[in-house]
Order: structure tokens, then sequence, then C-alpha cells
């Protein structure tokens, strides 16, 4: 540190030269995340000094957060379910499973999860010493509940299930996994991070939330297709009782208890999250959702005109390519200044079609595709 501070001009240039050195949304096609709605970034900057962490002190900013959660209930079937904001999915997940463990006390504790989970649950394996077994897929991707149930023994303590998974936006059968999850009596917590604010509004319906008996929990991110500002994801509990094996005493702060996993929480990110969603409303989601996905069918149809396919007829807005000779085509691509991602098993180009894309930008990659393919 200087012993003389900089001008403002100056610490403005140097933080204008790092920014410069970010990626613009424009050309990625493998994030999860994407600009956040303009209001959203108002309500931000209104709310940039208030911390959830002792919300006493910021009771507004605690109002916005219950009703942040109850609009996120209302939207997964449950008005009355409970929760809090966290700083996004893998928080999210850690918190669920850890109300598992501590419900269930168990000295060895298992949970099963599909082999497509996000990468959070093998942290939540290291971090909350829980045993994690992957259950098998079928053809389409999908957990196979059969192999599933095969792993469920005495020291299971929960099952989880993906609402739009990470590389193949499909969804779980959320139906037949809260059967094993009552039948076994175990908690079932659904991970829909990404699909949370995608799923509500898809033309096809799907169960996968409250509506269905036996989940227990859910996680679903403001921060990703909310189009709200980061950090903003959400982690929502069908009945409050699972919120108390998380609080712990806070005697030097304004209130007695807290149950979040970090201490200090940015009010700004719950006051974007209302903001752009009591802007948008169901039908503000709904247009994004379907130029999303008409933008994701364009997409295949041009790759179609390739010869190249998809895995699966996309789900959501997330594509997976069985692109030939992968690593040189992303190569070539990642010099036309595009960022595409892969998937594990099969090995596939993974493409994220966010709300900071446009038409004209899917007609350029598809151009781009070709030429790559060709060269």
């Amino acid at each position: 540190m200087n012993q003389k501070g900089l001008s403002e001009k100056e610490v403005l240039a140097l933080l204008n030269n790092a920014r410069l050195k970010d990626t613009s949304y424009s050309k990625v096609l493998s994030a999860m995340c994407t600009r956040p709605h303009p209001i959203a970034v108002k309500a931000h900057m209104q709310f940039i000094e208030s911390n959830l962490g002792d919300f006493g002190l910021f009771p507004g900013t605690k109002e916005l957060e219950e009703k942040v959660i109850k609009l996120m209930g209302e939207l997964f079937c449950d008005q009355n379910a409970c929760g809090y904001i966290t700083t996004g999915g893998t928080e999210s997940n850690i918190q669920a499973l850890r109300t598992a463990r501590n419900l269930c006390n168990k000295q060895h504790p298992n949970i099963v999860v599909p082999s497509s989970a996000h990468f959070s649950f093998d942290k939540i394996a290291d971090i909350l010493g829980i045993e994690v077994r992957k259950a098998g897929l079928d053809g389409e991707f999908k957990v196979d509940p059969s192999l599933m149930e095969k792993l469920i023994d005495d020291n299971t303590i929960a099952l989880v299930g993906i609402a739009g998974s990470t590389e193949f936006g499909q969804i779980d059968p959320i139906d037949k996994l809260a059967s094993l999850a009552l039948s076994h009596d175990i908690f079932l917590h659904i991970d829909a991070a990404f699909g949370g604010f995608v799923i509500p509004f898809l033309d096809k319906k799907y169960e996968f939330d409250f509506s269905i008996r036996g989940v227990t929990s859910i996680t679903a991110d403001p921060h990703k297709m909310g189009m709200s500002t980061i950090p903003a994801g959400g982690l929502l509990f069908r009945d409050e009782a699972c919120l108390l094996p998380l609080q712990v005493d806070t005697p030097y702060l304004t209130i007695r208890k807290q149950h979040s996993l970090t201490g200090t929480r940015s009010g700004a990110a719950v006051a974007g999250a209302y903001a752009v969603m009591m802007h948008l409303g169901m039908e503000g989601y709904k247009k994004i959702v379907d130029r999303c996905m008409g933008m994701t069918y364009r997409l295949v149809e041009g790759a179609k005109d390739l010869d190249i396919r998809p895995f699966i007829d996309p789900v959501m807005n997330i594509v997976a390519l069985d692109v030939p000779e992968l690593e040189k085509v992303r190569k070539k691509l990642r010099e036309k200044g595009w960022f595409t991602s892969v998937t594990r098993n099969p090995r596939a180009m993974r493409l994220v079609i966010m709300p900071h894309l446009n038409e004209g930008i899917i007609e350029l990659f598809i151009s781009d595709l070709r030429d790559c393919l060709r060269s």
C-alpha cells in the first residue's frame, strides 16, 4: 500500500484497466450467469451498505429478503416455504445437506446424488464429512431411480435430484425420487440453481418443486436466469423446522441467532433480486425464457444443417453438441473470440444460451462453426 493515497481519477483508471482485461459477455456461450437487469443494478447500489448478517440494523432489507423468499416460494408452489438468500448454488447445496446431516445424526452419513450433479457436492463431501454416492444416468442423462435406490442404506440421510443439470440441462424424474425418499423416510433436496428460473416458464410443464410431496428443499439462483446481481442464490425449505439445525447463537449482534453459512451477507443482492422479480413478473420472465429457447432451437437447427446433432433435444437453454474433433474446433472458435465449454461423459460442446446473447450472435456463431469445421 502506498504511503500516500492516489486520487480518485488515478484509482478509477486502474480499475478501468483491470475491467478491460475481463471478458465481455457478447461471445460467451459457456456461462450460467449473465448481465443483470438494469433495475437490479440500481437496487443493488441503493442497498450497497446493508448487511443481513446483522439484520437487526437493517429491518427494511430483511423485509425485502422475506418478500423474495415468498415470491420464490410461490414460484415453486409453496407460498409458506421458508429460507434465505445465499451467495449461490454451492452455499445453498451445502446448507441443505448440512440440515439433513444434523437432523439425522448418523455416525457415517451418506447422500445419493446423480452422476450429473454439480461439483459443489464434492465440496460437500469434504466440508461436511458426508460420503457422496453417485448414481448412474439413463439414455437421456436423467438419473435412473432404480440405480439410486440400490445405493441407499441405513446411513443414507438424503437424496438429491437435479432440475436443470449443468452439462445437459436435463431434469431428473423428481416425482420418482420423491417416492423413494418418502418410502425410506429421508430428505430430498432439489438442485434447481439454474433451472429454477427457467422450468416454470417453459411451454412444456415439468413437476420439480414443492408441488411434489416428498421434496424437502430447493436451490434456485436469482443471479442466473433470475437476472439479478451477484451474489444472489436461494435456499428454500418446505418446513421451518429445517432451519433450526443451522442456527448458531450470535450474542454480540442485534439478532439472537443466525442460520446462514456466511456471517456478513449482502443486502444489496437481496434488493436486486426483489427489484427484478417485482419488475419483470411472471410475464417478463416468460418472455426472457421464450427468447432464450427460440435462440436455442435456432442454434440446434443451424448445427443440424452442418450435420451436427445434439445428444438430446434441449429441455431448456443448454445444448450439448456432438462435434467431431471437438478440441480442435473449440480451439478455432476460441481464436474467433468464442467461449464454449465441454461436458464430461460423453464429451460434447456445451453451450448455454443466456439473455446476453441475441439472434445475430447466434447466426454469427453458426457461421463461424461452419468455417471451423471446414478449415
